[in-house]
């Protein structure tokens, strides 16, 4: 691969993962609104995007193809709804100050990754894995324990977010196909909502020209980020693509502690200690296997992990 091509690659790497670190930024602008209205319009205006590239691209064909299978349109309505109740979860999160909790849920997702490859997948984890895996549950049940209930907002984004990925590895379906699929299947809905609901912003003809700019951002948003990861795949190793997952999270984290101010109890703390230990165990062993046969970095679960976000489209 060229070397201005890897520097591109990086390039882009950064700045996708990058925008989805502050995306929250936006969100939190954005909390006079109410996060399904926010999601709704997410949804419109991602689709209105999504298909004016479509068609530019020339993949009109591939959309069309989807829906001719039932089989794929069933599988994509599932990842539907995985990813809407992913988004409105990552809003609401917002929208109520638990931004710490939506970084928790997105460091643990490749915890989650790992644990549905060994259920669905039958893939067998060596003692660094198994290590990280128990770890993650130690967080949950810590938190469990000392709060006295489970932290529901990161293990819902990180459980939806998993069996999204899991579902699109299933579909042979690319980026910008998928989400031109599942914009679709989910327009109707974001329509009628947006068409029956009565809040002060639900009426664009009434809102003020920076309202309704910040509510059609919502797709660009969404949008960029997906088309700089999507070039970005095509000039790095997924292996490279795998490590740079973890800027989204960490963002998250700094917004909220030094931006937002929300409070790091003592006892919060060691939840991210353990989990970011986990992670720690991750990223090692997976430099330790750049050194093995392909075969085995082919096998390595985090590398799935990269591989089945290839597919799909996070924050």
């Amino acid at each position: 691969m060229p070397n201005s091509s890897s520097k591109s690659g990086v390039a882009y790497a950064l700045a996708a993962f990058g925008i989805w670190a502050i995306a929250p930024m936006y969100f939190k602008v954005m909390s006079f609104v109410p996060p399904i209205e926010i999601l709704a319009h997410r949804i419109v205006w991602s689709c209105l995007i999504v298909f004016v590239l479509i068609i530019a691209m020339g993949k009109t064909s591939k959309v069309k193809a989807v829906f001719a299978s039932k089989k794929t349109v069933f599988f994509m309505a599932i990842s539907t709804l995985l990813i809407g109740i992913n988004w409105g979860t990552f809003i609401w999160a917002i929208a109520n100050n638990k931004l710490l909790s939506a970084s928790l849920g997105y460091y643990i997702n490749p915890l989650i990754s790992i644990l549905l490859g060994m259920i669905f997948f039958k893939e067998k984890l060596d003692r660094m894995r198994k290590a990280a895996v128990v770890l993650c549950f130690i967080a949950v049940a810590f938190e469990v324990i000392r709060f006295g209930s489970l932290p529901w907002v990161a293990l819902l984004l990180a459980l939806t977010f998993g069996f999204y990925g899991l579902v699109r590895k299933k579909v042979a379906v690319d980026s910008f196909t998928g989400m031109a699929v599942e914009t679709v299947l989910l327009l109707p809905v974001a329509l009628v909502y947006l068409f029956s609901i009565h809040t002060p912003t639900s009426n664009m003809l009434e809102n003020t020209d920076l309202t309704n700019w910040l509510l059609f951002a919502s797709g660009p948003i969404t949008m960029v980020p997906l088309m700089f990861f999507g070039a970005a795949a095509n000039r790095v190793s997924l292996t490279t693509l795998g490590f740079f997952q973890y800027i989204g999270p960490s963002g998250m984290f700094i917004l909220a502690v030094f931006l937002y101010d929300e409070p790091l109890a003592p006892a919060k703390l060691i939840t991210f200690a353990l989990i970011w230990t986990a992670l720690a165990l991750l990223i090692f062993d997976s430099i330790r296997k750049l050194r093995k046969p392909e075969k085995l970095l082919n096998d390595d679960p985090l590398l799935e992990q990269s591989s089945s976000v290839k597919k799909t489209e996070t924050i």
